[in-house]
């Protein structure tokens, strides 16, 4: 349970820029299933979240998995 709490960080390309997100392994593991189930590749679904959100990318990335797990 402790490694699915350790934060990790990797390297992401949003709209053709890197950048660098910081979420606890059970998200990064969660978003990578949801990529798979919609056949995009991971920066494409990082891209449509940030495209949507408001405030932090990790925080919006943490709801959009909450969000889908919920339904």
């Amino acid at each position: 349970m402790t490694e699915k709490l350790s934060l990790r960080k990797r390297s992401v390309t949003i709209a053709g820029h890197g950048t660098s997100v910081s979420l606890e392994n059970a998200f990064w593991d969660a978003l990578k299933d949801l990529a798979e189930e919609r056949g995009i590749s991971l920066n494409a679904m990082i891209t449509e979240i940030d495209k949507e959100r408001t405030g932090n990318l990790s925080s919006a990335i943490r709801v959009y998995v909450l969000e889908h797990m919920r339904r």
